[in-house]
């Protein structure tokens, strides 16, 4: 048991740092190594919130020290996202199909930032309808899956040009903090147990999320944050065509 949590440990550690540089705070790899690793999906799902919340909580701080963070762009995705993510995370779904067809959006997303990245000119924030609409589809999204919703939220930011990489990627990092705070009350309210997380699992999740965050805030370009982007994308779109 000492080298399989050792062994897990050390996957979250290095989830959370890839998935930290672009704003995200890894659930979808986090539910990935620890099917692997053989918990139940009842353990999985809230301890995978549990460590969103952590690494998000670092992630939103850092980019929002580096200046990134625009407070505008997030509250109309975050508004109507929370509450939704809630409801999510409440009811339990067959949703077999509908993750199969999310994670092929991801990887067809992934292909485009890898073959043609989106360029950072001619931004413009969404009109408050829209952000308010896709911040309530998206926060039910996030609560359904198990994720905090940036996975979906960050390539929409920068395909539809209405953020530069890095403020995506601050943005995100709030967005994936409400929704996996909601998304995690409103599991222990349907299960009635709170979720348990080991604690090498939650500093490993801390120390290497802060590292992959002050990266993507303070060092890393905006080209690379786009190709890592993909990366994680690539990622949390096998994880959901598998069902792993």
């Amino acid at each position: 048991m000492t080298t399989e949590l050792a062994l897990l440990t050390l996957a979250v550690g290095v989830v959370a740092f890839l998935y930290a540089t672009v704003g995200h705070a890894g659930a979808s790899g986090y539910i990935a190594v620890m099917t692997l690793a053989g918990m139940t999906p009842a353990e999985i799902r809230p301890a995978a919130l549990t460590l969103n919340v952590l690494v998000a909580t670092v992630g939103t701080l850092q980019f929002l020290r580096a200046g990134h963070f625009r407070w505008a762009l997030f509250w109309p995705f975050a508004l109507m996202s929370a509450p939704l993510a809630f409801v999510g995370g409440y009811v339990t779904l067959p949703t077999a199909a509908f993750k199969l067809l999310v994670g092929l959006v991801l990887l067809a997303s992934a292909a485009r930032l890898f073959l043609r990245p989106p360029d950072d000119t001619g931004v413009r924030p969404p009109r408050r309808p829209v952000s308010l609409g896709v911040g309530a589809g998206l926060g039910l999204l996030s609560g359904l899956t198990g994720t905090g919703g940036g996975i979906f939220l960050t390539p929409l930011l920068l395909f539809a040009r209405w953020a530069r990489a890095k403020e995506a990627a601050a943005v995100s990092a709030a967005f994936i903090l409400i929704n996996s705070s909601t998304g995690l009350v409103g599991n222990v309210a349907a299960t009635k147990t709170m979720p348990s997380v080991a604690l090498p699992m939650g500093l490993a999740a801390v120390v290497c999320g802060a590292m992959g965050s002050y990266l993507g805030a303070s060092r890393l370009p905006h080209m690379a944050i786009k190709r890592l982007l993909a990366v994680v994308l690539i990622i949390a779109g096998l994880k959901l065509v598998t069902g792993a």
